[in-house]
């Protein structure tokens, strides 16, 4: 199999659109769903995906197989949905650090009657300020320096927005786990 998609990967680095297309096969419905982590909404998410293929077939060339291909098709993907967020003008605001302490809680156990799915929704649920944050800590597990880096906000900000997304987060679940008991 991974000589498989070395062989597609050759064709897509000589232009190949037959090449190009199975690529995008391959990995299109994956990228759709990170995309629709971070925009929340189908067509932006499927602007997003493609964009994303359009800018990784223009800069295949410097794709290096130190990482998989999927790894770094993602990484393009998860960038143009910050870019798209950004456009928006989507504002994260600055904390002052003086009037706030932040724990260092990386703990994030939840009830074990509680399913990956029932996290996915729920992070879904929380503004997209937290919601953005909390996804590239959690589930695409950058640390906060990355974090601010592609978000262009200082490291504190990006703490104390993931101690925000994890509270609302941790509301979020309890009242969902609270509910299925009655």
């Amino acid at each position: 199999m991974h000589q498989d998609i070395d062989i597609i990967l050759e064709g897509c680095k000589n232009g190949d659109k037959r090449s190009q297309m199975q690529m995008y096969d391959k990995y299109s419905q994956g990228m759709f769903n990170i995309a629709m982590r971070y925009l929340n909404n189908t067509e932006d998410a499927k602007d997003a995906m493609q964009e994303g293929f359009l800018k990784a077939f223009k800069h295949i060339r410097t794709y290096q197989p130190e990482y998989s291909f999927g790894a770094w098709l993602k990484r393009i993907i998860i960038n143009h949905c910050i870019d798209v967020i950004k456009q928006k003008r989507l504002s994260f605001t600055e904390i002052e650090s003086e009037h706030i302490t932040i724990a260092d809680d990386d703990s994030w156990e939840f009830d074990s009657s509680i399913t990956k799915n029932d996290i996915l929704s729920a992070i879904h649920q929380l503004p997209e300020k937290y919601r953005i944050v909390v996804n590239l800590y959690l589930l695409e597990g950058f640390d906060h320096e990355e974090i601010s880096q592609v978000l262009s906000i200082p490291r504190k900000t990006s703490r104390t927005q993931l101690k925000r997304g994890k509270e609302k987060l941790r509301l979020l679940l309890k009242e969902a786990y609270d509910e299925a008991r009655y």
